[in-house]
């Protein structure tokens, strides 16, 4: 265990620490689409954002803090007091240092947060998994997003694997702040809008990588990540979680229950995906990344086509504007989009 450039008590990271040779992205991008790698296996160099992304970010940041904050404080109060908190990583990790730190400093409850890894297609950590169970009998699964809802379905099938192979019965549900595709069990609100952690790499998010699965990860390991220790002048980790804690004192709760997802809100936005698939000629289902945080990972660790957003004047967005500028990647306003960002991954393997 490790807490990253967290404090010692906001979370335990079980991870393994690994050193890695870099992948270029679009190298990387072609062993992920021809089939000869998994996605999990590489890792490319993260940059530091530039001075004007940065800028950009920030001002983005304080005109929706309260939003955010108001939120964040909302999934707080809601969230069971009985239970150990485990985020995926990364996205899940920040909602769950600044929630545990509104939880402590509301009911006086110091629930322990462990951040573990979930893959697409390789599913959760289970050695994190048996760890945690050896120190409590319940636990919740958080993360910050969804998107079309890859990783909750995944969440679903490795835990319900786990459960079947080591009879236990821990639950399935996925908490999430933001459920733009309702696809969560549990979130506070289906807007699509900057959730600032999503903006950054590692320096939001305790300066640890995503999470790795290649030959380095023996058996009993725990999935493996890099820590970017050089980065430590430019991390706004703990700045960030302070910001929000510290803005959430000023706010109440407004939300006296989880939103429920409804099965009609879900196939509309399933439907409106596979409608822009075929209208922007994407053949493959994880090649259309809908909503702000994913369209900004797309735009970070991918190989962008093309960026969609429902309105360019919106605040929300700024940001991937200015990053498709540095990459000199077209964006289309598109009017009715059913997110407020879609991002597209180029097909570079015919």
């Amino acid at each position: 265990m490790f807490h990253g450039s967290y404090l010692e008590n906001d979370v335990n990271f079980l991870l393994k620490k690994i050193e890695l040779e870099f992948t270029d992205v679009s190298e990387k991008e072609r062993e992920i689409q021809s089939g000869k790698k998994h996605y999990s296996e590489m890792i490319s160099r993260e940059n530091l954002p530039t001075e004007k992304y940065l800028e950009i970010f920030h001002e983005s940041m304080n005109r929706n803090l309260e939003n955010f904050a108001q939120d964040i404080l909302n999934l707080a109060f809601l969230l069971p007091k009985d239970v150990a908190i485990v985020s995926l990583a990364r996205g899940g990790t920040p909602i769950g240092v600044i929630a545990k730190r509104i939880i402590l400093e509301r009911f006086g409850v110091d629930l322990q947060h462990y951040s573990i890894s979930i893959i697409r297609d390789r599913g959760v950590d289970w050695n994190a998994l048996k760890f945690i169970l050896e120190r409590h009998k319940k636990v919740i699964f958080l993360d910050g997003w969804t998107g079309k809802g890859v990783i909750g379905r995944e969440l679903k099938k490795s835990i319900s694997e786990f459960n079947s192979k080591f009879k236990k019965n821990l639950s399935t549900d996925l908490y999430v702040l933001a459920d733009i595709s309702g696809t969560a069990d549990f979130s506070v609100t289906n807007r699509d809008y900057l959730i600032p952690s999503s903006a950054l790499n590692s320096t939001i998010s305790g300066l640890i990588s995503r999470t790795v699965l290649n030959d380095l990860i023996g058996k009993n390991d725990f999935h493996g990540c890099l820590f970017y220790s050089e980065f430590k002048d430019n991390d706004y980790s703990l700045d960030f979680a302070e910001k929000v804690v510290k803005k959430s004192q000023k706010l109440e709760p407004n939300l006296k229950k989880f939103i429920e997802p409804k099965s009609e809100f879900r196939e509309n936005k399933k439907k409106r995906i596979d409608e822009l698939m075929k209208k922007y000629d994407v053949s493959n289902y994880n090649f259309l990344k809908p909503g702000v945080a994913e369209t900004t990972r797309v735009l970070l660790r991918r190989v962008p086509k093309k960026i969609l957003l429902q309105n360019l004047e919106n605040w929300d967005t700024k940001h991937l504007i200015q990053l498709s500028n540095e990459k000199n990647i077209p964006v289309d306003e598109v009017a009715d989009l059913p997110f407020s960002a879609i991002g597209i991954v180029k097909n570079i393997v015919k």
